[in-house]
């Protein structure tokens, strides 16, 4: 297997880098969901960050240490959205330009923002087009720096702060629950959490409709799938990265799904109980907790990275209104 191409101490070297950059966000708890949980839930809430979820502190840490000529010639990422704005308010941040390759179905939410950060915007159509093969040929055209949304030693660790701040600010945590899309954030949660909590358990969490990476998780090779079909847009992708997995396949404890229905219940619940809005993928980590916590967990103490908070508020008012 290959070797594992960050540490925690990359993680520690990124929370210096981005500290006068990102919020420390808050860890919030709530004594309905706690009840209902049957559980101690933590939420680590990067729904409140900058750019509205913790996609910034990686993006700003791989921008951070681009030479002076990378600098001037400017990057190029791509993503459904969160990825997409914190590239664009890290590049601004910086004074640098920043091109994003952004599926045509984003949030509307999301590409306001990112345009409203300065970044130029080029559309494709998620399920027929390839998006890294559009960022390398702007970026062979345009001497561009490509900025992955996960698949990146310096993004990974960036991520990985999230649950550097949830264990230093949350005692004695036994699972710490991630959302899963290519794979950043979970690994540099695992990264972080064995780092300071080596006998915590670390889940990912992605879509039921793109469980590419817990067949991944079960095979022992990246399993790649057609892109999915499920409101977790920012969980949309279609493998974990050669970077991330062998993170994830040596660190992490299990990788579980969610239902849209569960996003959904999970987001009402977020909402009513703790009042805060959280986006479908944001959700992700909180639903496989609430079932966990009915069973093997019952009682523990469960840190739950919500991850972002970046949703339309018409689409978000439609999702909670159902059921």
């Amino acid at each position: 297997m290959q070797l594992m191409s960050v540490s925690y101490s990359d993680v520690e070297a990124a929370a210096e880098r981005i500290a006068p950059v990102v919020h420390r966000t808050p860890v919030m708890t709530s004594r309905r969901i706690d009840e209902q949980a049957g559980a101690q839930i933590f939420l680590k809430c990067e729904n409140l960050q900058r750019a509205g979820a913790f996609k910034i502190r990686g993006a700003y840490n791989a921008l951070a240490r681009l030479d002076e000529g990378q600098r001037r010639a400017g990057v190029v990422a791509y993503s459904s959205g969160n990825h997409s704005q914190a590239v664009a308010l890290a590049a601004s941040i910086l004074g640098m330009s920043a091109t994003i390759v952004m599926p045509h179905d984003s949030p509307a939410s999301k590409l306001a923002a990112t345009q409203g950060y300065g970044a130029q915007v080029v559309h494709y159509d998620r399920y027929t087009q390839d998006r890294v093969a559009i960022a390398d040929a702007l970026a062979r055209e345009r001497g561009l720096t490509v900025v992955p949304p996960f698949d990146d030693p310096y993004v990974i660790a960036g991520q990985g702060t999230v649950a550097k701040e949830l264990m230093e600010d949350v005692d004695g945590l036994d699972a710490v629950f991630a959302p899963l899309g290519g794979g950043g954030l979970l690994a540099g949660t695992a990264l972080a959490v064995r780092a300071l909590a080596p006998a915590a358990r670390v889940y990912g969490v992605e879509p039921e409709a793109g469980d590419d990476g817990a067949q991944s998780f079960r095979s022992g090779e990246i399993v790649t799938i057609a892109a999915p079909r499920t409101i977790a847009d920012g969980a949309q992708t279609t493998a974990l990265g050669a970077h991330t997995f062998p993170i994830i396949r040596s660190l992490v404890t299990g990788v579980l799904t969610a239902t849209d229905a569960e996003l959904i219940d999970s987001m009402r619940l977020l909402a009513g109980s703790a009042k805060l809005v959280v986006e479908p993928t944001g959700a992700l980590g909180l639903a496989a907790a609430l079932r966990l916590a009915q069973g093997e967990l019952a009682g523990r103490r469960i840190g739950v990275v919500l991850s972002g908070g970046n949703v339309d508020l018409d689409r978000y008012a439609s999702l909670i209104a159902r059921g």
